[in-house]
């Protein structure tokens, strides 16, 4: 009898196709550079971001603004006046404020605001050493008493006072340094230039207004 022999054959692939060794590597390769221009693709938008960032930190948060110093509202003690001497005295309380809109502390030194007439003294206060946090107003009150001792006679005091509308003026500088990051300093100096207007019938402060 003859026996039935059994043999082996491989499978053809069901698209009748079959991929050589030369091909895989090809393959293999396309992957990989696929895999390298993602990667640098990604670093290139890092790089980009870092930059946009380190430039809106730079504008922004690095930049350093000038504080602004201002007085509050004038809160009207007393007020006396003669026209006819000319003369007049008055006291009150106001608010010194220092508004420092940067990302850092303002440290500023002791000075000193000088309320005037036509550009003659008739008092001043002294502004103590302070510091404006971050972004913030720094409000020191003051009590304010000025007098009409180191005017001459020949002003126009005495035609102001029979209109019953004074207007007076005030001046301050004050020095110091804006800190940040807490390794960066900068001096920075801030003026103060406002105008007072009494009105002298009601004894209260018709206007004020600074720059």
């Amino acid at each position: 009898m003859s026996e039935n022999t059994n043999q082996a054959y491989p499978l053809a692939p069901a698209n009748g196709y079959t991929r050589s060794d030369g091909e895989s590597l090809v393959s293999e390769d396309e992957l990989k550079r696929q895999k390298r221009m993602k990667l640098f693709l990604y670093i290139g938008i890092f790089i980009v971001f870092q930059i946009i960032v380190m430039t809106v930190f730079g504008l922004t948060v690095m930049k350093v603004k000038t504080p602004k110093v201002r007085l509050g509202q004038i809160n009207v003690k007393s007020f006396n006046s003669v026209p006819t001497t000319p003369s007049f005295d008055t006291t009150f309380t106001t608010q010194i404020r220092v508004k420092n809109t940067n990302w850092g502390p303002y440290k500023f030194d002791a000075s000193t605001a000088t309320f005037m007439y036509q550009g003659v003294a008739v008092g001043q206060v002294s502004i103590p050493k302070r510091k404006a946090g971050m972004r913030s107003t720094k409000k020191i009150s003051v009590a304010v008493s000025l007098n009409t001792d180191g005017i001459p006679s020949s002003s126009t005091l005495g035609s102001e006072l029979n209109s019953e509308i004074l207007t007076l003026t005030s001046q301050a500088k004050l020095t110091g340094k804006v800190e940040l990051m807490l390794i960066m300093k900068k001096k920075k100096s801030a003026n103060m230039d406002c105008t007072i207007a009494f009105d002298l019938s009601t004894k209260m402060v018709k206007s004020l207004q600074c720059k």
